[in-house]
């Protein structure tokens, strides 16, 4: 079983307002050119992921993908690029 992180991006529709980003905790949010948003974070296990798709639910983002990458969290940097801390 490897235990290490992964970087996950998922993509919802539609751009997530600011005030969002702190409520989802410490990920790279990234409006896209095509109307949706891409979240990009170090996931430590499954139980972490679980709930950031259970926040990104709870605030009605509408996911259509969902992908591991080899790129790491901080890689994602575009200009409309947001950095969130955890509350």
């Amino acid at each position: 079983m490897n235990t290490a992180p992964k970087t996950y991006a998922i993509r919802v529709d539609g751009h997530l307002d600011d005030h969002w980003s702190a409520w989802l905790g410490e990920l790279d949010v990234t409006r896209n050119d095509d109307g949706t948003t891409t979240i990009t974070a170090l996931i430590a296990d499954q139980a972490q992921l679980h709930g950031v798709l259970a926040g990104l639910r709870d605030i009605g983002a509408v996911i259509t993908e969902l992908r591991a990458t080899d790129a790491p969290a901080s890689a994602a940097k575009p200009s409309q690029t947001l950095t969130c801390p955890l509350p």
